[in-house]
């Protein structure tokens, strides 16, 4: 055979080796909520480079085929394709780097770690560039010059690869004394973390539709904000990704703006759904929503760090917000970033008595009242973020049948083209919330004033 020797392939641990392959390509461990897998059937790929050489991993590769999972006849036929090409490639490199086929024995270790470690990095690099190729073909690729690469995700995902692939050695260094109870031996193990990882998955998703479904009464309940909790959670979570946080503190800071307005529950609708100014009395209970918020989802653990991004999101950085009155770095980051995301979402979206800004106008406006309200690195990490990631403008949410008066305020600049000039106070005004009040004698600007 022109691609290398067969005949010293050992056809017993050949089919072996593509029995425990189907399996653990079978139970593929899926992250990122369910958008990319990894898959333990790298370890297989890799013992067989091991023990059958190139044209036998090559081999096992094939039987990607009848993995039991539901995948429609191309995406087999190009993970096949796949693993045949990775198995076999790293299989050559193995053996040019002075690997031997066949059960290592003791006196090989460790040198046998130098020709491993290049077959597994010839492995995951065939990999990543199929995938790269695939995704390129099918539109979902582009390449871009972002202003800076978030390393941590694609680090974290390829080194979990990785450390898959590395099993492969273990599996092919223990195959001579146990022969093969080396599959049960690495199988049980799989099939244990798999459990485990489904079942925090399923925690997950759980506390998605929790949040989700509270998010979804505030809004019931406030139809002029649809939608808006959602959109300041991804911008949050747009801006903590920008700073480098842990993928756990990003999904803390979404959680954050999924929940930062969840006080408006303890709000009574007639207020946040008032068309005209609102009286002192009135705006003094709107002020009050930070705190019923934190009161309602106080007891929820899981939430951590976020509490403080819902308690003091509308804080400013010289000292004049509230609840507290906090001031510069005493206000927690998760409140100096939820408060940035919010604004933004306010300023660029559309309500029923004004249009939405560009994202160039608010992103001016934030600019201007960085250092005063907001806390400037938070500002640039967002701008930084939709420059490279863009931000889609929310369509216009019509209010229910005879909830409010018209309104009849002039409208605040327009998403076709941004205002000559930015209004003073505006993002105060849409910090402070999106309910309509008055209209401002000079410039003609709706001044937003509830929570």
């Amino acid at each position: 055979m022109f691609l290398g020797p067969i005949t010293e392939v050992d056809l017993g641990t050949l089919l072996l080796l593509a029995i425990l392959f189907v399996i653990a390509e079978s139970i593929a461990t899926m992250v990122d909520s369910g958008k990319t897998g990894i898959s333990p059937a790298s370890a297989a790929s890799l013992a067989a480079v091991v023990l059958v050489g190139p044209v036998g991993a090559a081999i096992v590769g094939i039987a990607s085929g009848l993995v039991i999972r539901r995948q429609n006849l191309v995406k087999r036929l190009f993970n096949g394709a796949q693993f045949v090409i990775a198995g076999y490639a790293s299989g050559t490199v193995f053996q040019l780097l002075g690997g031997r086929m066949g059960v290592p024995e003791p006196e090989m270790f460790p040198w046998i770690l130098l020709p491993f470690t290049g077959a597994v990095l010839t492995f995951s690099l065939c990999n990543t560039l199929l995938m790269a190729g695939l995704m390129w073909s099918l539109g979902e690729l582009r390449l871009k010059r972002p202003r800076r690469m978030r390393w941590r995700p694609l680090a974290t995902l390829e080194l979990s690869s990785i450390g898959y692939a590395m099993l492969g050695l273990f599996i092919a260094a223990i195959w001579g004394a146990v022969g093969p109870f080396a599959v049960l031996l690495v199988l049980l193990p799989l099939f244990i973390a798999r459990w485990a990882f489904d079942q925090y998955v399923f925690q997950q998703r759980a506390h998605e539709a929790t949040l989700a479904t509270l998010c979804q009464a505030v809004e019931t309940k406030d139809y002029y904000t649809r939608g808006h909790c959602m959109r300041v959670a991804k911008a949050a979570a747009m801006i903590a990704e920008e700073l480098g946080m842990s993928a756990e503190r990003v999904q803390t800071m979404r959680y954050a703006g999924m929940l930062h307005d969840i006080g408006k529950l303890g709000v009574p609708t007639k207020i946040l759904q008032k068309a005209g100014k609102l009286t002192e009395e009135e705006y003094a209970a709107i002020q009050l929503h930070p705190m019923r918020g934190y009161e309602i989802v106080r007891e929820i653990d899981f939430l951590d760090e976020a509490l403080a991004g819902i308690l003091h999101h509308h804080e400013r950085i010289d000292g004049g917000g509230y609840p507290k009155g906090l001031a510069g770095e005493d206000i927690p980051e998760a409140a100096r970033l939820v408060s940035v995301a919010d604004v933004f979402d306010c300023l660029t979206s559309t309500r029923s008595y004004r249009k939405a800004w560009s994202t160039e106008a608010a992103i001016a406006e934030l600019r201007r009242c960085a250092g005063t309200q907001f806390d400037p690195r938070m500002v640039e990490a967002l701008v930084r973020a939709v420059e490279r990631e863009g931000w889609e403008v929310p369509d216009l949410v019509e209010p229910v049948e005879d909830a409010c008066e018209p309104c009849t305020a002039q409208p605040v600049g327009a998403s076709e083209a941004a205002p000559e000039t930015v209004p003073t106070g505006a993002a105060q005004t849409a910090a402070d919330g999106d309910t309509q009040t008055d209209t401002n004698l000079t410039v003609g600007v709706v001044e937003e004033t509830t929570g």
